[in-house]
């Protein structure tokens, strides 16, 4: 449902004066309108619209037209302004209201008229509270809305099966644990399994995409699992997972645009989900829908917020337990012989079915065991299920089996788990939330009643089959892997502690009944609740449940009913059953608020001005006092279960907060208190749920004899009586309400009835609501046979004396015997059986009456009287047609007359031989033989009524009334309860006892009239085998029904027509029937010919009663939907009124409508105004009809008239019509939603005059087509808007100039067109390198991929079909398409027809002068093209593909392309692009067409397989003559520069010049003229300058002369088609309507009468260039030590091994350094690399082939990375894994310039992609630009679940080693200057402690003392002698 509320509106022009305005509103071509009010500056309406969407959900390109308007003005004049409101954010989030204040409204130039408009739309997905529509069953009034049919907004809808796709694409993977692992990724979306390529690494690329197609309905899909699973390939099997992660389709289905795109899953391990991240896989799932675009997937920035974009499992786990209990009132075994009923046993008791319980939850089933026949089973069973919190499946279901788990489903059920559990944060802020939890109570299930007399057209619906108790509960924590277990005894005791017993009493009076079936069959209806009361249950004992049986009875139209007139039948049902009375008044006070609070915010809504203030204290006042009502109750509530108490606290929560806020008026003024208002009653609802009742539904059944023919259901709540007050009694409780049976999928009866549910203790409230007298009868039925002419009771040849009213044997009336407690009022009466020997000539006013004239041969074979000489048609005998009297009341036309019509000779007899004496015979015959022994002929006589013989009132005389009937006892008849005890007493009488029948009669009725005004029905749905029908509408009320008029070969019929019903009867108060008025069914039938005629549609109706006819107000046409065989069959427009025919005479005074024509036509304050407009039709041709179609024409038919174009002689060589303009004037209503639509009918010429009809179509939506008059604005076309021409050409000149003129004022020049001179050297020089490549790439922004400067012309690329472009108008602005479907074809249910042609045309209405005198406006349709078919040069440039779904089991395709125009086709199966989804074509097609003969150019896509044929991907359409008609110039796109030489040269037929001159030829207007050197132009009445395009001279050498330079800036100006390229979707026949990826490309279209075309453009795909990668591996440092030597010390004999990514077979590997006892290596080792590089996508093209038996090579594309592990040469065992580096080479981290830099972190999630130390990520490079870079990086190793530096730890064993590590490498600085100090100081110690004796010896000197003392010696050893 979509409902738009019209707030306000802003008129600046109002004078208060005016005839009045209001909104139009048109959505899907539906028309709705505001109510008229006084034109005024700010008119305010507050009136709420809404469209009923059906099965059709809301579009996300859906949008909503508005327009403001006079009344009683024709458009356009009275239109004010005009809007289109987009509905996509409201279908991105159906739970926020889309609120526009003050849009603009626009004139149909485009141009603001300053009025404005304030609007809020709001959209309430199918099947949740508020799309309530008039169900086809149950009450007529729809239910209140309930959460538990409501499903949160973005579930998947509920309905038909429908074509879905899932697409799973694995990009990439990072941080995968593990060491040298290589990874592949596993795949199950649903039952299917996909598997990637093996990829090397802990980073692995892949960029592989799944898909899966499923066929089922949305609730299904939702369920299916999507499991990614990665394995290391190199593992064992127990050891392979890596990681897992889980989720459902329907999660990706509730994700914005139905897609997660880019998204990081966070790998858990499936044993141990609590251990931690395992990795991260990037991926992108997307569901794709049937009908529905694909959204569009930008891929993000490399340094993306990954933590943003992190997917996580569901974080909460627990385990869900089910506890199945027992059941009871399971269905008995149906007997094996239904023909053989004496082998059941007296009473019919027949034996029970084993049966089980199943349970499925989650893609998990879990099934009871079978236990043995029983009535109640008990099975004592509790279930685990795994869950996740919050849950994503919603639906736990459980069935009923009959025997082992593979036999037949006796019924089902369903728990939702938002019924039973909350997140509280949607309820209210603070709400307290609560797991899933349920019971003990027991759960009703449904499920088909088989019917005992085996009818194939028999269709029960949903029978009552038993109810299981359950129990759920939810526990916190990891499942530990049980499935199931049996319950402990005393969790049993506890379960029926709290499971009372109590009495209950179901009381049903039955008003009326019509639109039964006609069948001499009697009918009766039972009423039953459970078991209790089902005639077909032996174990409950008999009730008084069922009407007595009845005979229908013509109503004198077309429908019967069952004559119960004042006497009603009554039907009481006593039953046993848990008292949950604490949940049924909850959930009726909290369902009555939500009542209440609806029609206060419905009022709100249409409050105007100071009204909404009073409307707005009201809901406060009575909120509050509602608050105040369920208060006390839910304080006093007892919570016997978990359920009961969570949801006593969060209804307790909310009310309070409501209460408070209620109490205190909006501080923000009035009009804040809507939206506030709205979410509390959202609230509100999503807890007005109760899923513990427990009592199952009140279920009603027609019985047709023994076959129950049609079922309706009323759920329990809604009946159950309080004592607590009428609020918390249910909505439905002893009101009268209207039901519809349903049977075999259509309407069997229309049943008005009141029904009352209570206690027994509480049946005093019964009389309360019972407006007759309660009458209570004992029957029997006296049977006799006449025997020698008496009567008696002998001779009745084994039937009972005395029966019932089927003639089952029953009791003498001297052995019934009253119940106790009760006493006969009379003696036994004879009651005239009126209800089954009812006159069956009742309401008929002519009789044929018919008797058959026998003769047999005689001896002498001459013909003689028969035997029995007068019979009926079956050979019964009856009286001679001279004793056959007329009947009292009735008189005859004619005398009797012999029937000389069909097979029968001159004198009327026909012949036959009887096959027995005395037998009739079995055929008869028109010719007399020999041979034949009897003949008949048949006379006839009509009588018919005498006027006035029998009215109304005699009719109601005529039925019996019993009087003298027994009577209660009067000491009982103060006290109603106890009487109601003791009449269920007599109802539990043994069953001999007869039932008695209950009666509420009624004295007098009251007389209604009601008035149908049935206007027309529009977009009538033909039956299969006609075009055209003749519809009539046949009209139902209560007992009672009338005809319109039948209106021959028309599907949008005009009857205006007046059914006026008098002196209807209805019982009981006038006032309930103006609070519950009687519902009025409008059946619309094709009755061509006789008989009953073909079913078309069917609507309910609602009539609005006036019980004071003085205040009535005349009622408007409405729009009701008629529901069809196959879904929606039209609308109705009509309108009903019934009127309370009072005794005092006062419907007199209500005038009669006219009378036209002889019927009572719609009064005229009813009807719509009529206007004179004229409707212009451009017929231009025929496209896509059969070959055997020769001449074929068109007829248009719109408003009764008819117009007819001539005949196309030959198809083959011009489809187009001889004649194109046409002009049909009718009368139209004023009003736009009243307005037919058009019709098209397509017939063929053939030979004798035979014209059959070949095709046919409706258009609606007429207001586009809604113009002026010509005269104002430019010359008329067919290429102008729909409303009017359209703004003149020089207004847009003059507004795009005046916008580059200020463009250019801010920016120094107008256009980028010439560079700046200091930038013209720099591109001169690279214009010679320019390709289309670097055009194409320029739109983008990516400069290094387009190789050009920014200042240069850019390719405007459309990310859709150019037809959906929206300034383009579809390229239908000259004449649009129009699909013709088959006549009378019906499609399937849930298809889309089949067109089987297209005509193409366009149509203009607007008014006509009514004055004769005045002469008509010039007609629109005036210049036309030539219509003669013409040749044209197509080229067709495809450029690329993406978004493939897989053909090939590897997950990839090898697609070619392939062109098809008419007979003629391209493409090569060799030219496909193997093993790729993503191909880049860079392809030309050039083929000749002759348009519109050869106009639908096809471009498809195959995937080339090596046996033919091969599979289609996809195909786009192209409607070539659209472009070439359309006035956007769409056959050849305007380039930004004229150029003559170079990559973009002008390829145009036309030069500029001659192009602008042709443009303005087509439009109408003067040709342009140029000054002498081009470089001024005059056109549209203004002049333009090339300096205005472009400063400066041109500086590029290729640029063409001024003149046509000017002329394309000009052109461009236009708003024309310019160089684009187009993206395509591709959709594949085999799956209409999924979309199977894009195409990018565009089409020139070159007509050959232009002369040739320019060159074509070269868009060849780039070639991939060589490049060379050298890596020098120099050393290494630290290396982990993997051995030991001899002398135990830890060594490693290490080597480098490298490769790129992808390019595994060129591994390359260094020499090995033996016994490196540090870790280190040295190897001065050079490692050279080539590879292809496409440098424009920085991707690595490797061609190769996968298998070796593979034919084709695959061009993989992935990033440069660069690949170097370390490893330790081992001898006799594998290479141990020491270490490994990935390099990107695009983004290359900077290298440490020194070793002790390259320390490990902690592992995180994929935004540190890189092992750096610090927080912030390091630089980043491009090796491809640098070219040179060295230094030093990390290895890594995977250690546990984290990963470190490769490097070693061994040297903490040795001492001197530690000190080393430890120490010196660390503190090596300070270390040298501590020991440069210390020396320091000993030296200056040293000189201290060596100065005072240095200082002591300088001073004594021993060594010159001793010098001395030697030179003395020798001297005096010389002086002695």
């Amino acid at each position: 449902m979509l409902r738009l509320l019209v707030a306000s509106a802003h008129i600046p022009g109002a004078t208060g004066s005016g005839p009045g305005v209001h909104v139009s509103a048109r959505f899907r071509g539906v028309p709705r309108s505001t109510r008229v009010v006084p034109e005024e500056r700010s008119p305010t309406w507050n009136e709420t619209l809404a469209w009923p969407l059906g099965t059709r959900p809301l579009h996300p390109t859906a949008s909503l037209t508005l327009r403001l308007r006079h009344w009683g003005q024709p458009a356009p004049r009275g239109d004010l302004g005009a809007t289109t409101v987009s509905l996509d954010r409201l279908m991105a989030n159906p739970g926020l209201p889309l609120a526009l204040s003050h849009v603009p409204l626009l004139d149909p130039r485009g141009q603001a008229t300053g009025c404005t408009v304030t609007l809020r739309c709001s959209y309430v997905p199918r099947g949740t509270a508020g799309d309530a529509t008039v169900p086809l069953q149950g009450p007529v009034p729809p239910p209140a809305a309930s959460p538990a049919t409501a499903h949160r907004p973005g579930e998947p809808p509920a309905g038909r099966k429908e074509d879905f796709q899932v697409r799973v694409r694995i990009i990439e993977g990072h941080q995968l644990q593990g060491n040298d692992i290589k990874p592949v990724v596993t795949v199950l979306i649903g039952q299917h399994r996909f598997r990637t390529r093996i990829r090397a690494g802990n980073n692995p690329y892949y960029n592989e995409v799944f898909c899966q197609n499923f066929h089922r309905m949305p609730a299904q899909l939702a369920a299916e699992p999507i499991r990614i699973q990665v394995l290391d390939s190199r593992a064992t099997r127990a050891e392979a997972v890596i990681g897992v992660f889980q989720l459902d389709v329907g999660t990706v289905y509730r994700a914005p645009g139905r897609s997660l795109s880019w998204k990081w899953l966070s790998l858990q391990h499936p044993n141990r989900p609590d251990a931690g991240s395992r990795g991260y896989l990037r991926v992108s799932l997307a569901v794709l829908r049937a009908g529905e675009p694909v959204p569009e997937q930008e891929e993000p920035a490399r340094d993306e917020d990954v933590e943003a974009n992190l997917l996580q499992p569901p974080p909460c786990a627990a385990t869900l337990q089910l506890r199945v209990y027992r059941a009871e009132d399971l269905p008995q075994a149906e007997p094996a012989r239904q023909c053989l009923p004496s082998v059941l046993p007296a009473g019919g008791k027949r034996g029970f079915l084993a049966a089980a319980v199943r349970v499925a939850f989650a893609g998990r089933t879990l099934c009871t065991r079978v236990m043995p026949p029983d009535a109640n089973p008990t099975w004592n069973e509790v279930f685990f299920f795994p869950l996740r919190l919050p849950p994503i499946c919603d639906e736990i279901q459980l069935a009923i089996l009959s025997g082992s788990r593979s036999s037949k489903v006796l019924g089902t059920a369903t728990l939702h788990l938002s019924q039973i559990s909350s997140a509280g944060a949607e309820l209210e802020e603070g709400t307290p939330g609560f797991s899933p939890c349920f019971g003990p109570s027991f759960l009703p299930f449904y499920g088909p009643r088989p019917d005992p007399a085996r009818t194939p057209s028999t269709d029960t619906g949903l029978a009552y089959r038993g109810r299981v108790l359950l129990e759920l509960s939810t526990h916190m924590g990891t499942p530990d892997g049980r499935q199931r277990d049996t319950i402990a005894p005393e969790d049993i005791a506890r379960a029926q502690r709290h499971l009372p017993r109590r009495q209950f009493g179901l009381c049903g009076v039955f008003y009326s009944a019509t639109m039964v079936p006609a069948s001499p069959e009697l009918l009766r209806f039972e009423l039953s609740l459970g078991n209790y009361g089902d005639m077909g249950d032996v174990t409950c004992k008999p009730a008084a449940s069922v009407t007595p049986h009845g005979c229908p009875l013509f109503d004198g139209n077309r429908y019967h009913y069952l004559p119960w007139y004042g006497d009603k039948p009554v039907a009481a049902v006593t039953s046993s059953w848990e008292d949950a009375g604490h949940r049924w008044d909850t959930l009726n006070l909290l369902r009555a608020m939500c009542r209440r609070l609806e029609r206060n915010v419905t009022e709100l809504q249409d409050a105007r001005g100071d009204a909404g203030g009073d409307i707005g204290r009201r809901l406060l006042r009575q909120l509050a006092q509602d608050c105040r009502r369920a208060l006390p109750q839910l304080e006093a509530q007892p919570t016997p279960t978990p359920l009961d108490a969570h949801l006593r606290a969060a209804r307790l929560h909310l009310l309070r907060r409501v209460a408070a806020a209620a109490a205190v008026p909006p501080r923000a003024g009035w009009d804040t208190l809507l939206p506030v208002a709205e979410g509390w009653l959202r609230r509100v609802v999503a807890l007005a749920v109760e899923p513990q009742a427990g009592v199952p539904d009140v279920l009603l059944w027609l019985l047709q004899g023994e076959r129950r023919v049609a079922c309706a259901r009323v759920p329990a709540t809604d009946l159950m009586f309080s004592r607590s007050g009428p609020s918390a009694c249910g909505r439905l409780c002893g009101r009268i309400q209207t039901l519809f049976l349903v049977g075999s999928g259509d309407i069997r009866a229309q049943l008005r009835l009141r029904l009352w549910l209570g206690r027994v203790a509480d049946s005093g409230d019964l009389p309360r609501h019972l407006e007759g007298t309660l009458r209570v009868y004992a029957e029997t039925y006296e049977n006799q046979t006449k025997l020698l002419g008496k009567w008696g009771s002998r001779g009745l040849l084994g039937r009972p004396g005395f029966s019932d009213s089927t003639g089952k044997a029953g009791l003498p009336r001297h052995k019934i015997r009253p119940p106790r407690g009760w006493r006969w009022d009379g003696p036994w009466t004879v009651e005239p059986q009126r209800r089954l020997l009812l006159d069956t000539e009742t309401n008929v006013g002519e009789v044929l009456e018919e008797v058959y004239e026998n003769e047999s041969r005689q001896l002498s074979g001459e013909w003689g009287p028969a035997a029995v000489a007068s019979t009926d048609v079956s050979g019964a005998a009856v009286p001679p047609k001279e004793e056959v009297a007329c009947p009292q009341g009735w008189h005859v036309t004619d005398g009797w007359r012999v029937d000389v019509t069909g097979a029968v000779d001159e004198a009327g007899w026909e012949y036959g031989v009887s096959a027995a004496p005395g037998s009739p015979p079995p055929a008869w015959h028109a010719v007399e033989k020999t041979y034949h022994t009897h003949r008949r002929r048949r006379w006839l006589r009509t009588r018919r009524r005498d006027p006035g013989a029998q009215g109304r009132e005699q009719d109601v005389a005529t039925f019996l009334r019993l009087v003298g009937a027994g009577t209660e006892d009067p000491a009982e008849e103060d006290k109603p309860a106890a009487a109601e005890r003791q009449l269920r007493s007599s109802i539990r009488t043994p069953p001999q006892q007869p039932m008695p029948l209950i009666l509420c009669i009624f004295q007098r009725p009251n007389f209604f009239q009601l008035r149908c005004y049935i206007f027309q029905a529009l977009e009538l749905a033909p039956p299969s085998t006609k075009a055209t029908a003749d519809p009539i509408a046949h009209v139902s009320f209560v007992h009672v029904s009338q005809s319109t008029r039948v209106l021959p070969g028309t599907l949008d019929p005009l009857w205006d027509q007046t059914l006026l019903f008098h002196r209807v009867l209805l019982y009981g108060d006038p006032r309930g029937v103006q609070d519950e008025p009687p519902a009025v069914v409008v059946e619309v039938f094709d009755q061509d010919g006789g008989g009953a005629g073909g079913f078309l549609g069917r609507s309910v109706c609602t009539p609005d009663v006036w019980l004071d006819v003085g205040r009535r107000r005349p009622p408007r046409l409405r729009r009701y939907s008629l529901g069809g065989p196959g879904g929606l069959a039209g609308e109705l427009l009509a309108t009903f009124e019934l009127l309370h025919d009072a005794e005092d005479g006062s419907l007199a005074q209500v005038s009669t409508p006219p009378w036209r024509q002889g019927v009572f036509s719609v009064p005229l304050g009813i009807r719509p105004l009529l206007r004179l407009v004229a409707l212009e039709v451009l017929a231009w041709g025929l496209r896509g009809l059969r070959s055997g179609v020769q001449a074929p024409s068109l007829e248009v038919q719109c408003g009764g008239r008819t117009l007819r174009t001539p005949t196309i002689t030959d198809l083959a060589t011009n489809p187009n019509f001889p004649i194109n303009a046409f002009l049909l004037t009718l009368h139209l209503p004023a009003e736009e939603e009243y307005v037919p639509p058009i019709r098209l009918r397509v017939t063929d010429t053939r030979d004798f005059g035979y014209r059959p009809e070949v095709g046919q179509a409706c258009v609606r939506s007429l207001g586009q087509y809604f113009c002026q008059p010509h005269g104002e604005g430019q010359p008329p076309g067919p290429g102008t808007p729909p409303y009017c021409p359209g703004p003149p050409l020089r207004k847009a000149l003059q507004t795009r100039w005046a916008r580059e003129r200020g463009h250019r004022g801010h920016r120094g020049r107008l256009s980028p067109t010439h560079p700046a001179p200091h930038q013209a050297a720099e591109e001169e020089e690279d214009e010679d390198e320019d390709d289309w490549w670097s055009k194409f790439y320029a739109p983008t922004g990516d400069k290094a991929k387009s190789r050009r400067g920014t200042n240069r012309d850019r390719l405007k690329i459309y990310s859709c079909e150019l037809e959906a472009v929206p300034e383009f108008e579809g390229l239908q602005d000259f004449c649009q398409t129009f699909p013709l479907y088959q006549p009378g074809g019906h499609p399937a249910a849930g298809e889309d027809p089949v067109p089987v042609g297209e005509f193409k045309g366009l149509f203009r209405i607007y008014p006509l002068p009514e004055d004769p005198g005045v002469p008509p406006p010039p007609r629109h349709f005036q210049e036309l093209p030539p219509s003669q078919p013409q040749k044209c040069l197509v080229r067709v440039y495809v450029v690329r593909a993406f978004d493939l779904p897989p053909r090939d089991r590897n997950g990839l395709c090898d697609p070619y392309v392939r062109v098809s125009l008419g007979a003629k086709t391209l493409g090569q199966r060799d030219q496909y692009v193997p093993n790729t989804l993503e191909p880049v074509f860079g392809r030309l097609f050039e083929v000749t067409g002759t348009i519109p003969l050869e106009k639908d150019l096809r471009v498809s896509l195959l995937d080339y397989d090596l046996l033919p044929p091969d599979q289609e991907i996809g195909t786009t359409t192209i409607d070539l003559e659209n472009r070439l008609l359309s006035r956007f110039r769409a056959h050849c796109g305007l380039p930004a520069l004229y150029r003559t030489s170079g990559p973009g040269r002008w390829r145009d037929q036309l030069p500029p010049s001659r192009a602008l001159e042709h443009f303005a030829r087509t439009r109408g207007l003067p040709a342009p003229e140029f000054n002498a050197d081009g470089t001024t132009v005059t056109f549209g009445d203004h002049t333009f300058l090339l300096s205005h395009f472009e400063s400066g001279p041109p500086v590029h050498q290729h640029l063409g002369v001024p003149r046509e330079r000017l002329a394309l800036h000009v052109l461009r100006a236009c708003r024309l088609v310019p160089e684009h390229l187009e993206t395509r979707t591709l959709y594949s026949s085999t799956q209409p309507g999924l979309e199977q990826g894009k195409v990018q490309m565009w089409v020139d279209i070159f007509p050959a009468s232009l002369g040739p075309p320019g060159p074509p453009v070269d868009i060849t795909p780039r070639k991939p260039q060589r490049y060379e990668l050298r890596c020098v591996v120099w050393n290494t440092r630290d290396v982990d030590l993997g051995d030991t030597n001899l002398a135990g010390q830890r060594m490693s004999d290490i080597y480098v091994t490298g490769w790129l990514d992808g390019l595994e077979e060129q591994r390359q590997r260094t020499d090995v350094h033996y016994r490196s006892l540090q870790g280190d290596g040295g190897f001065n080792w050079r490692f050279v690399f080539s590879f292809e590089y496409l440098a424009a996508e920085q991707l690595c093209v490797l061609p190769r082939k996968e298998h070796f038996w593979s034919l084709d090579e695959t061009v993989l594309k992935v990033p440069p990375k660069l690949i170097l592990q370390v490893w330790d040469n081992d001898k006799f065992s594998a290479d141990d894994f020491l270490g490994v580096l990935e390099l990107e080479l695009t983004r290359l981290p900077q290298p440490a310039q020194h070793p002790q830099n390259c320390t490990p972190i902690g592992q995180g999630t994929p935004q540190s992609p890189w092992p750096w130390r610090g927080a912030q990520a390091p630089s980043r490079l491009s090796l491809f630009r640098q070219r040179r870079v060295r230094g030093w990086w990390p290895c890594t190793v995977q250690e546990g679940s984290k990963r470190r530096l490769s490097w070693s730890f061994l040297w903490l064993q040795a001492p001197l080693r530690s000190l080393r590590y430890g120490i010196w490498r660390q503190h090596r600085c300070r270390i040298s200057l501590g020991l440069a100090l210390l020396l320091l100081l000993a030296l200056l110690l040293t000189f201290i402690y060596a100065a005072p004796g240095y200082l002591a010896m300088k001073v004594v000197n021993p060594l010159q003392s001793l010098q001395l003392a030697g030179g003395e010696h020798p001297a005096g050893g010389a002086g002695k002698p």
